[in-house]
């Protein structure tokens, strides 16, 4: 079981460190470095913020989420129009099509969570149970979708009342969890 990988954890503790560098107080209390002169804060991100969904099925990520959350969005939105292949995505991360969890894995990888594609079922497992301030994946053994930034990433138009197409697509609309797993990556 993978969480993530080694990029995710390097720029959380790059950001760690960032943090503790501007809390100047409790850096000269602790003998740590203060921050120099004239540089910016680091980003304040708010947990939950929502991405804005466009006409045309973009989606926009809140400008205070984290870089993870940021890519995630971006990825989806390259393969957004791609056409579901059932197994697309599963050999390589570059497909000319998509599944459910092919489509899941891409933008999980673009985010540093996620090193090789994996089946739904496998994301039963995946990260930690419960729902993430930034990013919920729900899987169960025959489909799985993913909740970034409160925008739904799914192959299937459950819930839509116009159907834009099956294959990866953000959904203006909620689904049921019911029968599904529901995990996130630990801190997001």
């Amino acid at each position: 079981m993978r969480v993530g990988s080694h990029s995710f954890i390097r720029s959380s503790l790059v950001a760690a460190l960032a943090l503790a560098a501007f809390s100047s107080p409790a850096a000269a209390q602790t003998g740590g470095a203060t921050a120099p002169a004239g540089a910016a804060p680091p980003p304040v991100t708010t947990p939950g913020a929502k991405a804005k969904l466009k006409k045309n099925g973009v989606a926009i990520a809140p400008a205070s989420a984290p870089i993870q959350v940021q890519n995630a969005i971006a990825a989806a939105n390259r393969i957004r129009k791609k056409p579901y292949i059932y197994g697309g995505g599963h050999k390589s991360f570059k497909s000319k099509g998509y599944d459910c969890s092919g489509a899941v894995s891409y933008v999980l990888n673009a985010a540093g969570l996620l090193e090789s594609p994996m089946p739904s079922g496998s994301f039963m497992k995946w990260g930690v149970p419960g729902r993430g301030s930034w990013i919920t994946v729900y899987a169960n053994g025959g489909h799985m979708y993913a909740v970034i930034a409160g925008l739904r990433w799914d192959t299937s138009a459950v819930n839509e009342p116009v159907n834009k197409g099956s294959g990866p697509r953000w959904r203006a609309t909620k689904r049921k969890a019911a029968g599904y797993k529901v995990r996130h990556a630990p801190g997001l």
